[in-house]
């Protein structure tokens, strides 16, 4: 038997060793290990006698005729055939040793002397046949791939995932195991010892503990490696063994009764005549007895077993009577081969032998060719013929009837036959196979966590989709570039882009097994075939129009094929009677292809070239063809199948999946042979297509443009088409459809509602495609605007949605806890539903809306409930501990009980309006009963073969119901209870069903006009009234009996973390109801209530805010915003007009008007953790509760004031906290000691009212109770305010309660202790025990008067924190920020203020501008809005009206006037990365610091002119700056080096002030006092100016600290000359130290410019200005008076506009440059010039000189990349530094940067990502200190960064304005500074860079920038 590709896998370990002896031969030995001997003789006598041609291998073989060519395999051809260009040996030989023939052009020169198209060139086909075209270098993996030891490329995650991807597995070596994860040792040690971390819900941990996900728990394969997710599977899930394996048999060792071999038995089971009995006891099916497999699992199966089979012989051998084979040619030769003399016999015609045959008489007698074999003529024939039986004579041969002779097309001729190809296909060099043009063939598979591509000619793998959940089934649709897939897990279809985008959801509801999936590219149709509904449906690509194709007759539909071309469907079911079948792709016409000899029919493809299809049975282990009608059925590949899966077919080749060796493989569709494994060790491979262009040939569209004129769906059949309908939608033409349903059966089945169309035959189940149904129960339906209504009673709703899914809506979610009935009142509009767990039947309108409650009494665990309108009752089943059916008016008028005897579990109500009757089922009598509707004549209807009836309704003359325990939706006649008929079986969890239909009887009713005259509700009664007005809940019917009172008045309103509630203390229930508030709420926490507005407030904990609105819900608004962290307590003083609150995260009590404004801050000392607050405003106190770490209940006037700790002992979590004013008593709740306890108003008397409580936390009071919320129980319970006795539930159910307030409108209030007119107080009124005292808002002092406030206060400081501007007071003690409303804040920086104009300026470097603003939030103004890149610094000169600022970026300093006008660059040479900046407007001084690669701190003049370095030594990162004016000495803060240092204006008597502070950024002075903020500890802080003692704390905790100045009346003073009417000059004047300069902005206004103070040039001609130009993008605006940038013009130009007097006066200058101005003599023309020539010159060598020492190049072009680095960690995100790749201390690996490389033309960049807050800002001193160490490596690190500066400036316009030469240029000279300043370290260098850098990151925008 020749061993098959899989056998040869398992083959023997070592082969036998075989002797023959001499005089015979001894062939290869077999794959079974067997021997086969032959004589000698036989050996190279042309005839396979071995039956393996071994006997015949290398030998040579007789000549051919003189008229044939000889090929190297003994094959004769003719002649004229070598060198012809095809392969007509077989073996090349005759193409061998050929002149070389000249290839086109646009072909390839193979080796071997083949022409093949240049495309077929490196494509990883073999085309040439010598693999010469295939000779290429390996692609290069992206950044994103990892290389394989083999060169090939894969995903870089999958690198150490435990997957094996490269095939060489070099993915996997050298990984680190997983130190999480203990491995398996041999004996486990307890679980004690070794700590296993849990694995996750959706996650099952192995014995070892090992985590893998829960859907491989049981799946049949050892996914552990211990089989410990395999050992306790004794029931699989449905849902998964329909994949894991087709019905009739499990995985493996499976059957329909066990569980695996690890499953015990519990008992001997018997089996059935058609089954075996194991020796186990088990039973298989009867076939599998001795079919080679183990199917007991003890090889029971397979013992005794008869080998009947003879042995099989070559097709070119003959069988002898004896068993032997000998070679064909030894039949009739005279000797007796067989031995037993069978080939000679006469049965074998044998002639008897003259010995007078010779081939030169007569040729023998041959036709063609003789030759003599031992004595005896034995005629040949030529290639192309064959002998015929009389053994003379040749007939031609038919190669075309030989399989696979040609790929696709066959043309016989005499001797010879010519091989074509179909249209998209080429034939190759070898002229018999084809070759498919277009793209190399991918092949796409389903991984079922993923989906992939692996190229099958190379070793490229790649992932399309990932993090799926379980992929099955798959197709493609090449055109679209689409991916359809299945996922058995979310019963979904999905579909995304072939690049792996834009994922979204195909089909969503209505599948149960979605196996197979197929694209119809032609008709752009999706069929998918589902084996858990037993269906074929068909959708358009998006899925609309989806319509059931086929349904009668399918067990187990499962693989799909689709031929667009010929309009047919294939598919196979696997079912009791497994088949292969075929329709019209309309679902006519259908019929069996093939319905013998299969088990489990898998996969299935189309060959459209070959017209064949191929599929694959998992029992049988093979891969069958035929042609498309079935014919010609043969077996392809009928060994090495473990499990084969998926199939597709690809030119020659077949591709297929395998789950036993879950692997692709591949193998010759025609011959089965070349099997290759294409990938191995795969997840788990599903579904497999070929990817390519020929795979989806193009067709005939048969619907054309038009979809065919159909309305809806446009199905092929044949040669035809045929309009179809959604399923359910009946036809009203040949070509549309009706648009909606007019009657079908509705019905729940818990996850879905479904629906029956009664409009159509096929009765065919439909989903309603509806969102987030989980647990439907009940159902009912409105046809007036068609919509359908169900509860769900697992989200606690009721929802409608139209009846195709259309506008679903939640109506009702609140305050329900088991919606299980639910009945329309299709008369008045009302919705009525039962609720089984608050024991109600409410009512409201359709919508939801004006919801109240019927019936609360003596109702137990109602289910379903109808109405009658005609009759005004309403109808309700309750199963409670006294079933009984009830009725009642529709407005709860009446009720009784109608059935109360023989009832166990009544379910399903339905009415008989026409015969007056009411039925029902009864799950525990097993019954469906009727009666009268007023309980009499009550008779059983069916009484049999009911196991579980739970819905039920009628239709007609028919009656239908559900049942739980059958899985079906059954009918019956309505009056007999005959004639029963299932209508659908196999539905778990049904549940309630209705008919949907146009015909309910209308009813005239009172409400129909003018609602009744109800102003709320109208309700339908029974007569006489015939109808009734309620009101909502909560709210009480006037005494009209018509109109509701405006609202609740005595309630009780609570908050819920999400929502707020009211309960009505109004009504004789208890019912909570939702305050509609349009708003999203995330934590609301604290509540109070104002009654005289009837407003609600509350805090929202997530949002930090405090909101309120009416109570009604309406006019909702934020009153506070800012400066709240997590407020736990708020009260409302109604008579006083004030809202209080408690913040624990700022530790305040603080105060305002209702509206928020004038707020103020109470109690700010001592506070640990305040929690609730009350108000006793008659008395002027305020008492609040604190849980800190000394718990206590303190007490205080309202204003602040007499502040008393009145219980500080015995306390844990006080938290509810509330005031009885009748008593005066405070009560209080713990959590902690579980207690409410009360006291007097002074804290004596102190006893406990209610003890144990589990958790309380809001308690509130009214009348006689108090009530308390609990968090344990999740309820509001009441008690007995004086003796807490008669504790009872008020509402449960109820999680996440907060807060509650008891209020009651119709109290007084009291009376004001500030009176009408506000105590006479200017801004807060606030009462205290002894009377009023008046208030400032935070921050401002109260005048002397004690009446009155200053409008701000006078000295504060202002900061920055990214998205916000504060102030803190410093005229008052208690340091409490307040937030400046200034609006559109994104990243502050930067700030400085205007005492003029009483404006803050800021920068934000988000929107990269300039903005200005009154410190009241108003006239928000853009400054500067353009051509910034990182404002880092910003200075108000509030003298001159001039702002100035550094451009960290860009490295300039610029100014311009205080409105953004006349701007101009003062500075841009040698500055390296400008930070902070200050100004001294009266010493005409400018201040900044560098922390660029040598840190500095330098001045200038306001002009930029006399520019001096004051500080350039032991200098880390200099940030913040400031100015003492008084003092006049500078301050700065050192981030790197941790201090604050000070020196006086000329850098000299420096000294260290504070020595150690965390990250400084931002420092000001006022009076003795230097303030700074600080990154790390989030806080401003302040010492003493003078001895850098006295630190305190100003401000703590608070996020994203920026800059911070002192906003003073004594800050801004002095003057200069340009403080009176700007130094006379038009634009720009700026102060020095000894004079002032006029100055020009550098882009010209419309203003001419004068240099000169006091005088304006008058305007220009129209014709002299265009010739002015401002600054070019690509050059760098200078330095005043040394190189400012100048419009060249030349001598006539100048002559021409400019007289010689104006030349004398200086009017000529150029608009750009500023003249000092002088006492009014003007220069000598000559003397100008020469000056000027003089100073370039100067100019010229000082350049020369720097541009030596630095190397650098500037360039200042706004539109250049950004490729420049900043401080590390003001960004709100992820920053980027640029440095040059070097070595760095170990200390660099704890600094969390992440570096990444890149190619960037001829030089290399890295990237350094710092992560705010992660290590600068993450207070590990450790850490802080490490950094510092970094000093050690001064001078190599300052090499670094004079390279770094290549890479981040010089490199800047690589792609803007530089070529190749001036880059390389510039790089080389880098280069040689880098290797010269080695040597020079200066000893203050540190080894990291500064930090800054605050911009949000940018998408990149230019290939500079990539």
């Amino acid at each position: 038997e020749r061993m098959e590709w899989g056998q040869g896998q398992l083959g023997l370990a070592s082969s036998p060793e075989c002797a023959c002896g001499r005089s015979h031969f001894t062939c290869a030995v077999s794959a079974l290990g067997e021997c086969t001997c032959i004589p000698a003789q036989w050996q190279c006598d042309g005839d396979n006698d071995c039956g393996d041609h071994s006997d015949e291998d290398g030998c040579i073989l007789p000549t051919c005729s003189p008229l044939d060519f000889h090929c190297d395999n003994g094959k004769c051809i003719r002649r004229s055939w070598v060198c012809d260009g095809d392969n007509d040996c077989e073996d090349d030989s005759d193409e061998q040793d050929c002149p070389p023939r000249e290839c086109e052009e646009d072909e390839f020169p193979c080796q071997n002397g083949y022409c093949i198209r240049s495309l077929w060139h490196c494509d990883g086909d073999n085309d040439c046949g010598d693999n010469s075209d295939e000779q290429c270098d390996m692609r290069k993996c992206s950044d994103k791939e990892f290389r394989c030891s083999d060169g090939s490329c894969i995903a870089e995650h999958w690198y150490c995932d435990g997957d094996t991807d490269c095939k060489d597995g070099s993915d996997e070596e050298n990984c680190r195991e997983p130190e999480c994860v203990p491995l398996p040792t041999p004996a486990f040690p307890p679980a004690s010892a070794v700590p296993v971390p849990p694995c996750n819900l959706e996650e099952f941990q192995c014995a070892y503990g090992r985590c893998i996900l829960d859907i491989y728990h049981c799946d049949g394969d050892d996914d552990c490696g211990d089989w410990s997710d395999e050992s306790d599977c004794c029931e699989y899930s449905e849902e998964f063994l329909d994949f894991l394996v087709p019905l009739g048999k499990r995985w493996r060792n499976w059957d329909s009764g066990s569980a695996m071999g690890h499953c015990a038995q519990t008992a001997t089971s018997m089996c059935t005549a058609e089954q075996f009995r194991c020796h186990s006891g088990r039973c298989v099916r009867l076939s599998w007895r001795c079919d080679g497999e183990d199917d007991c699992a003890d090889n029971s199966d397979e013992e005794n077993c008869e080998n009947t089979g003879s042995p099989q012989c070559a097709s070119d051998q003959f069988l002898c009577w004896n068993g032997r084979c000998i070679g064909q040619r030894k039949l009739c030769n005279g000797v007796n081969d067989c031995g037993d003399n069978s080939d000679e016999s006469p049965q074998q015609n044998c002639r008897p032998r003259t010995g007078e045959e010779n081939c030169n008489v007569n040729n023998g007698g041959c036709a063609q060719k003789c030759q003599m074999v031992r004595g005896a003529v034995q005629c040949t024939c030529h290639t192309g013929y064959r002998l015929t039986e009389d053994g003379h004579t040749c007939q031609d041969v038919n190669e075309c009837a030989e399989e696979g002779y040609c790929s696709q097309g066959c043309t016989n001729s005499e001797g010879a036959f010519q091989c074509w190809c179909e249209t998209g296909y080429e034939l190759r060099p070898d002229r018999r196979s084809c070759k498919a043009l277009g793209p190399e063939p991918v092949l796409l598979f389903a991984n079922r966590i993923d989906i992939r591509q692996v190229l099958p000619h190379r070793s490229e793998y790649t992932l399309l989709l990932n993090n799926l959940e379980n992929a099955i089934a798959l197709d493609f649709h090449h055109r679209r570039e689409l991916v359809f897939w299945s996922d058995v897990t979310l019963d979904r279809i999905l579909r995304a882009n072939l690049n792996g985008s834009n994922v979204e959801e195909v089909v969503s509801t209505g599948l149960e097994s979605p196996g197979g999936l197929a694209v119809d590219w032609v008709h752009d149709k999706l069929y998918w075939t589902d084996s858990g509904t037993s269906r074929i449906e068909v959708a358009n690509l998006d899925g609309a129009h989806r319509k059931v194709l086929l349904w009668q007759n399918l067990e187990k539909p499962r693989a799909i094929a689709l031929h667009p071309m010929e309009g047919t469907i294939y598919w196979t079911d696997w079912g009791n009677t497994p088949r292969i079948e075929a329709s019209s792709m309309d679902g006519s016409g259908r019929r069996i292809i093939a319905d013998t000899h299969l088990f489990w029919p898998n996969g299935l493809t189309i060959d459209y070239a070959g017209r064949r299809m191929y599929w694959v049975d998992a029992k049988h282990h093979v891969i069958e063809r035929a042609n498309l009608d079935g014919s010609h059925r043969k077996a392809v590949i009928s060994q090495g199948l473990p499990h084969p899966f998926a199939i597709t077919v690809f030119e020659d080749s077949l591709y297929w999946t395998d789950w036993h060796t879950k692997s692709i493989n591949s193998a010759n569709k025609f011959t089965g042979k070349n099997q290759e494994i294409i990938r191995n060790k795969l997840h788990f491979p599903m579904d497999i297509h070929t990817l390519h262009p020929q795979r989806q040939p193009a067709g005939k569209n048969r619907c054309g443009d038009n979809n065919g004129g159909c309305t809806h769906l446009c199905l092929p059949s044949g040669q035809n088409y045929t309009c179809a309908c959604p399923t359910g939608f009946r036809k009203i033409s040949s070509h549309a459809c009706a648009q909606s349903l007019d009657k079908f059966l509705l019905f729940a089945r818990r996850m879905d509602i479904r629906r029956i169309s009664f409009d159509t035959e096929d009765l065919s189940d439909d989903v309603i495609p509806l969102a987030d149904v989980r647990s439907a129960v009940a159902l009912d339906w409105d046809s007036r605007d068609d919509h359908v209504y169900w509860t769900d009673v697992s989200t606690d709703t009721i929802s409608r949605a139209k009846w195709d899914g259309t506008g679903q809506e939640v109506v009702v979610d609140t305050s329900l806890e088991s919606p299980a009935g639910l009945a329309i009142d299709w008369v008045t509009n009302k919705l009525y539903w039962t609720d089984a767990g608050t024991d109600r039947i409410e009512v409201a309108n359709t919508d939801g809306s004006m919801r109240t409650v019927l019936i609360w009494e003596n109702l137990d665990r109602p289910r379903d409930i109808v109405v009658e309108p005609m009759g005004g009752y309403m109808y309700w089943t309750d199963w409670g501990a006294s079933p009984k059916i009830e009725r009642a008016g529709m407005d709860a008028s009446g009720r009784q009980v109608i059935i109360s005897s023989n009832l166990t579990w009544p379910n399903g109500l339905a009415i008989d309006y026409g015969s007056q009757r009411l039925y029902w089922a009864d799950a525990g009598m097993k019954t469906i009963e009727f009666a009268g509707l007023d309980g009499s004549k009550r008779k059983v209807l069916i009484g049999s073969q009911l196991p579980h009836p739970f819905g039920l309704t009628l239709y007609g003359e028919r009656i239908y119901w559900t049942d739980w325990q059958t899985k079906s939706i059954q009918s019956a006649d309505r009056l007999t209870g005959l004639d029963r008929e299932t209508l659908q079986e196999n539905l778990e969890n049904l549940m309630d069903i209705h008919v949907f239909h146009r015909r309910r009887p209308p009813v005239s009713t009172p409400c129909a006009m003018e609602n009744g005259g109800c102003s709320h509700l109208c309700l339908r009664s029974p007569n006489p009234s015939g109808f009734s007005c309620t009101c909502p809940t909560g709210i009480n019917l006037l005494s009209d009996g018509k109109t509701c009172s405006p609202g609740m008045n005595s309630f009780l309103i609570f908050a819920r973390r999400i929502d707020i509630r009211m309960v009505s203390l109004d009504i004789p229930y208890f019912a909570d109801v939702v305050v509609p508030i349009n708003i999203t709420m995330k934590n609301t926490i604290a509540i109070g209530v104002d009654p005289q507005e009837g407003k609600v407030y509350w805090s929202d904990s997530t949002l930090h805010r405090i909101s309120r609105a009416n109570l009604d819900g309406s006019q909702h608004e934020d009153i506070i915003t800012t400066g709240l962290q997590t407020t736990d307590g708020l009260a409302v003083d109604a008579i006083g007009r004030k809202v209080y609150w408690t913040d624990t995260g700022t530790n305040r009590i603080e105060v305002g008007n209702l509206d928020g404004s004038m707020r103020k801050v109470l109690v700010w000392q001592n506070l640990d953790s305040p929690r609730a607050i009350v108000l006793y405003h008659e008395m002027g106190f305020m008492y609040w509760t604190d849980w800190g770490e000394n718990a206590k209940l303190e007490r205080s006037g309202m204003d602040g004031s007499d502040r008393a700790v009145l219980i500080n002992n015995n306390l844990g979590w006080p938290n509810g906290l509330t005031v009885d004013k009748a008593s005066s008593q405070l009560l209080w709740a713990d959590a902690h000691t579980e207690r409410i306890e009360a006291a007097d108003l002074n804290g004596a008397n102190r006893h406990t009212l209610v003890s144990p409580v589990q958790h309380p936390y809001g308690l509130t009071l009214l009348d006689s109770y108090i009530y308390w919320t609990d968090w344990q129980t999740r309820s509001i319970h009441r008690a007995d305010k004086g003796t807490g006795s008669n504790v009872i539930l008020v509402r449960s159910n109820l999680p996440g309660l907060m807060d509650m307030q008891a209020v009651d409108r119709a109290q007084p209030l009291g009376f004001n202790k500030c009176g009408s007119r506000n105590g006479g107080c200017s801004h807060l009124c606030l009462p205290r025990p002894s009377g009023f005292s008046c208030a400032c808002p935070t921050g401002i002092q109260l005048k002397g008067d004690g009446k009155t406030c200053d409008p701000s206060p006078e000295t504060y400081l202002l900061f920055s924190s990214r998205g916000s501007i504060r102030r803190i007071s410093l005229d008052t003690s208690d340091h409490t920020d307040v937030h400046v409303p200034v609006p559109e804040l994104n990243n502050v920086i930067s700030l400085d203020y205007d005492s003029v104009d009483g404006k803050v300026y800021y920068t934000d470097v988000f929107l990269d501008v300039i903005r200005r603003a009154d410190l009241n939030g108003s006239n928000m103004e853009t400054v500067i809005g353009r051509g910034l890149k990182t404002t880092d610094g910003l200075a108000v000169d509030w003298v001159a009206r001039n702002l100035y600022w550094t451009d960290t970026g860009r490295n300039t300093i610029e100014a311009s006037r205080l409105d953004g006008s006349c701007r101009k660059v003062l500075i841009n040479n040698s500055l390296d990365e400008p930070r902070a900046i200050a100004v001294f407007p009266r010493k005409g001084y400018l201040f900044w610091t560098d922390w660029g690669h040598i840190a500095k701190i330098e001045r200038a003049n306001l002009d930029g002119s006399e520019r001096k370095v004051l500080i350039n030594t032991d200098l880390g990162w200099p940030n913040g700056l400031t100015l003492d004016y008084d003092t006049r000495r500078i301050y700065w803060v050192d981030a790197h080096l941790d201090r604050i240092e000070s020196a006086d204006l000329n850098g000299k008597l420096r000294q260290v002030l504070v020595s150690h502070v965390s990250h400084p950024f931002a420092l000001t002075q006022q009076d003795r006092w230097i303030y700074w903020t600080d990154w790390q500890t989030k806080s401003i802080q302040r010492v003493d100016k003078y001895s850098g003692r006295n630190k305190e704390t100003v401000l703590a905790n608070v996020e994203g600290l920026m800059d911070i100045i002192v906003v003073s009346p004594q800050r801004q003073t002095g003057t200069n000359a340009c403080g009176v009417n700007n130094g006379g000059c038009t634009h720009l004047c700026f102060a020095r130290a000894s004079d002032f300069v006029c100055a020009c902005p550098d882009e010209p206004d419309s203003r001419p410019c004068s240099l000169v103070p006091g005088l304006v040039p008058p305007a220009p001609r129209a014709t002299g200005m265009s010739e002015k130009s401002p600054v070019l993008p690509n050059t760098p605006p200078t330095t005043l008076h040394s190189s400012t940038t100048r419009t060249r013009t030349s001598l006539e130009e100048v002559e021409g506009r400019c007289s010689e007097r104006d030349a004398r006066l200086g009017l000529c200058a150029r608009s750009n440059e500023a003249v000092p101005a002088a006492p009014g003599e003007g220069l000598h023309i000559s003397y100008a010039i020469g000056g000027l020539l003089s100073i370039l010159l100067i100019l010229v060598v000082i350049a020369a000189l720097m541009l030596y020492r630095h190397k650098k190049s500037k360039f200042t072009d706004p539109g250049m990349g950004n490729l420049t680095y900043s401080n590390p960690s003001y960004r709100t995100s992820t920053q980027e530094v640029k440095i040059e790749a070097i070595p760095k201390p170990a200390m660099y690996n704890q600094l969390c940067y992440k570096k990444e490389g890149g190619p960037d033309h001829n030089y290399t960049k890295e990237k350094i990502k710092i992560v705010e807050g992660i290590c600068l800002l993450s207070g590990d001193d450790a850490e802080w200190d490490d950094l510092k160490q970094l000093r050690s490596s001064r001078g190599g690190l300052l090499r670094d960064h004079v390279c770094m500066k290549t890479d981040t400036v010089s490199i800047q316009a690589s792609s803007g304005s530089l070529d190749d030469t001036e880059t390389e240029q510039l790089l080389q000279e880098e280069q040689s500074e880098c290797s010269s300043v080695h040597t020079a370290a200066t000893p203050e260098r540190r080894g990291s860079l500064p930090d800054t850098g605050w911009k949000h990151e940018r998408k990149l925008s230019s290939e500079s920038q990539v």
